[in-house]
């Protein structure tokens, strides 16, 4: 399976930041286990069929920043999780990324929509139980990085 096979995002009805997430998350995958060049991953899934139903900006915005900012988001759950980074699954790892950007950058998102778009992504992309361990992890970030909102 190729990794645009393994990450693709689907029809149906979803929102244009779902979508930009999709993409985000295909882009991510494919940057994490080809190393592909960020640019040129941008180029190719922006010519996909559907992308023109996705908030171009979200996408740009999440898929530079995830990548540009990587480490500094690591090391926001890296304190949370049970394993490696290196351990964790490339659809995990991603949607982490993605998760950890929105809840540190993107403060007028509620926290709980960042986690549930997260656990979503997590549900469609992901293994059978990896919807749960992102729920847990982004949720402790969350309260790590938004104390005020989060009340913890």
């Amino acid at each position: 399976m190729s990794a645009r096979e393994a990450v693709k995002p689907r029809s149906g009805g979803r929102s244009a930041r779902r979508r930009a997430r999709e993409y985000a998350l295909q882009g991510l995958y494919q940057w994490l286990v080809g190393g592909q060049d960020v640019a040129a991953i941008e180029g190719h899934l922006m010519e996909t069929e559907g992308f023109d139903k996705a908030d171009v900006a979200h996408f740009r915005e999440v898929l530079h920043g995830a990548t540009e900012g990587a480490d500094a988001l690591r090391a926001e759950f890296a304190r949370f999780i049970d394993r490696d980074i290196k351990e964790l699954s490339p659809v995990e790892h991603a949607i982490l990324l993605i998760g950890a950007y929105e809840l540190k950058h993107r403060q007028e998102i509620p926290y709980r929509v960042v986690i549930n778009e997260a656990v979503e992504l997590a549900k469609s992309f992901g293994g059978t139980e990896g919807f749960k361990y992102v729920n847990g992890v982004l949720d402790k970030v969350a309260a790590a990085l938004r104390p005020h909102e989060t009340g913890r």
